[in-house]
């Protein structure tokens, strides 16, 4: 298998009182407008929760092709989901992504996986330098790796598995405004007013 999607929706969120991933826009799931982009161009997806509860809560709500699996520890931060997904993935490389990107870019998708040959990740990056490393592509086994070492050394953020990576490509936003000019893609829906910005958005998008 070559390409898995590891979707990351362990956060509880108290802003909304539930699950963000189960958040109703347009009708439907956020998981579900990104589980929609990522039909037809990866092999498996895997929805990455933290507890026996959300994944049945999930389950209600995603096909019986999507895999939920539930963090072995603990200690909730973007990088144990991580860890969790890759090592359940069977695909040689794993997109990485949240569950709370509903306008998440497909184009942009398809162009980081076509960036990974001979990659071990292929991460969105900012002018300024900041790094997207949750809607990126990564080589599976070496993003293992990476990622036992950051959290062995203590660090339980996304940028420190990164740094023990060798065989990064970062691609500016600059180049990816050419298929989504807002950025659209990197939306998160974080609070009650994110989501209404999302349903304005998304009602533009249709229109």
């Amino acid at each position: 298998m070559d390409k898995s999607a590891v979707i990351l929706a362990g956060g509880f969120s108290n802003r909304f009182g539930q699950d963000k991933g189960l958040m109703l826009l347009a009708g439907k799931p956020l998981i579900k407008h990104v589980l929609s982009v990522l039909h037809g161009i990866i092999d498996e997806t895997i929805i990455v929760v933290s507890s026996k509860v959300q994944a049945e809560n999930f389950a209600k709500e995603t096909g019986s092709d999507v895999r939920i699996v539930i963090d072995a520890n603990d200690m909730q931060s973007p990088l144990i989901g991580a860890l969790t997904g890759f090592e359940n993935a069977n695909g040689k490389y794993s997109l990485l992504l949240p569950c709370d990107t509903p306008l998440v870019s497909r184009d942009i998708l398809l162009l980081l996986l076509e960036l990974r040959t001979n990659k071990n990740a292929v991460i969105p990056r900012w002018p300024n330098g900041y790094i997207e490393p949750l809607q990126a592509v990564y080589r599976t086994k070496p993003a293992v790796e990476a990622a036992k070492k950051a959290l062995n050394a203590g660090k339980s953020d996304m940028r420190s598995m990164v740094d023990e990576l060798r065989g990064v490509r970062y691609i500016s936003t600059l180049v990816l405004q050419q298929l989504d000019p807002k950025l659209r893609t990197f939306f998160n829906v974080n609070t009650p007013l994110d989501l209404r910005r999302a349903e304005f958005m998304f009602r533009r998008m249709k229109k």
